[in-house]
């Protein structure tokens, strides 16, 4: 009795070990190659769902179904105007035929290896065919300055007109590695130009010549702003030498006016009493001329002495 429990449990045992190699299920973001000995017995498991194989003897091989990233590593490529620059490459990719991907490439990391030299010579080859300002610029759209100055500053710089466009390169790329690839059981979804970059013994001269090209505009800025405040400085000096002209000419005018009013009134006062006038005027005379600090000689006929004579006579 004892013996017959101890075979059911192996026998339930060995039927669980051999169901779970027998029975598997594939997920919606899965496909399965099913291999005996090495070799696909049959095409690839792309349904979800609970399927079946040979247990122990065929081995199952996953690989995904959904759009897959490769971002290759950046590459020093000369370009056809020799230009030597760095260029990364992005592409976005998935396993369109898992069979023809199984006997071509066994295991994801050698996919990767293969899109690596695939992506990286075919975007060498394009690269290599065009200047520098066609792989850089995407358009002939013109550059749009925010000041008149900025403009002016510039205007003397010339752009060439590309042809092809980094775009085109792009796409160029991508109609040229497609049916490349799909003899791996690959399909490229889209390549773009990641990024673009001089290399390390050419980026420090661009740096220079930027640097360069930015104190240049600098100076002009300066140089028109110098420009410009020596007109305002002499417009200023202009205005105040016109404002001290006029207002000497006003002052003039007043004294002229005065003098005259202070001839009229003298006048007056002389001709209403001649002989008070002149003694006014030459008490005035004294006041201006007898001072502690000098000596004055007069004759006794002079004229300014005649009213000390009168007042030394009384």
């Amino acid at each position: 009795m004892k013996k017959s429990r101890i075979g059911i449990i192996l026998i339930i045992f060995f039927g669980i070990i051999i169901l779970s190699n027998t029975l598997f299920t594939v997920s919606e973001t899965e496909q399965v190659i099913i291999t005996q000995f090495g070799q696909p017995v049959r095409s690839a498991i792309r349904q979800a769902g609970l399927n079946a194989k040979i247990p122990f003897i065929q081995k199952l091989h996953f690989f995904e179904k959904r759009i897959m990233e490769w971002d290759g590593e950046s590459s020093q490529i000369p370009t056809n105007d020799k230009k030597f620059i760095l260029v990364d490459t992005f592409v976005r990719w998935r396993i369109n035929n898992p069979l023809l991907f199984y006997q071509t490439n066994r295991t994801m990391s050698y996919a990767y290896t293969r899109l690596d030299d695939i992506i990286d010579g075919i975007t060498r080859d394009i690269i290599t065919q065009n200047d520098l300002f066609e792989i850089v610029r995407s358009s002939n759209r013109k550059l749009e300055f925010s000041s008149d100055f900025a403009m002016e500053s510039l205007e003397d710089i010339e752009f060439a007109e590309i042809k092809v466009g980094r775009e085109q390169i792009a796409n160029d790329i991508y109609t040229t590695s497609k049916p490349v690839l799909l003899e791996y059981g690959i399909e490229v979804i889209d390549v773009k130009i990641k990024r673009i970059n001089y290399i390390d013994s050419v980026r420090r001269q661009v740096y220079d010549r930027m640097i360069s090209e930015r104190r240049k505009i600098a100076e002009r800025y300066r140089s028109a702003g110098q420009g410009r405040a020596a007109e305002i400085q002499g417009k200023l000096q202009r205005d105040l030498k016109e404002i001290e002209s006029e207002a000497y000419k006003e002052a003039q005018s007043i004294i002229g006016n005065a003098d005259a009013q202070a001839i009229n009134i003298y006048a007056n006062a002389y001709n209403r009493d001649s002989d008070f006038y002149g003694f006014m005027r030459t008490l005035e005379a004294y006041q201006k001329t007898f001072t502690d600090k000098n000596t004055l000689i007069l004759s006794t006929d002079s004229d300014l002495y005649k009213y000390i004579k009168k007042i030394n006579a009384k």
